[in-house]
């Protein structure tokens, strides 16, 4: 995919929310919490000041971190996908042949993934597993305890 990143809709929307946040809110109030600290005097000895620095610093590097992305994002439509294969951005219903428990995950890129959220990168050994499979198929995935078999009860995408 040269070079491209994969994303969904509302992961790159996500992302914009989350630089504008960072340029309009984010910034000018380090920039203000700098300033005051730099007004109580000697800065080698100011943790207020020293704090306010490194959290611009995480900011600028934040920042410059999405800019870079940002043209190298591919949106890939997910609305006018109906399959009973799983891709990127199809929200996966699995069941657990072991233990009978039901997991579901959508797969999605590397910069919006989120476990606790279910949201699981292409790039991931689960997603991996699964990718081209069908609804019905059953899958060994390996994990870190060794692997596990599960039964791809559900494909789905919004």
């Amino acid at each position: 995919m040269d070079g491209k990143i994969p994303i969904t809709k509302q992961g790159l929307e996500n992302l914009k929310e989350e630089l504008n946040t960072l340029l309009g809110r984010e910034r000018p109030a380090i920039q203000k919490a700098i300033a005051e600290a730099r007004a109580h005097g000697d800065l080698r000895e100011n943790a207020e000041y020293h704090a306010a620095k490194e959290r611009q610093s995480f900011i600028e590097g934040r920042i410059q971190e999405i800019n870079a992305k940002m043209a190298n994002f591919h949106v890939v439509e997910l609305g006018q996908k109906q399959s009973d294969v799983v891709a990127f951005g199809a929200i996966v219903t699995l069941s657990n042949l072991e233990t009978e428990e039901t997991l579901c995950y959508q797969i999605v890129g590397p910069d919006e993934a989120d476990i606790k959220a279910n949201r699981i990168s292409y790039q991931s050994p689960i997603a991996r597993a699964l990718i081209g499979r069908r609804h019905g198929d059953v899958v060994k995935v390996v994990i870190p305890r060794g692997s596990v078999e599960v039964e791809i009860s559900g494909v789905e995408y919004r």
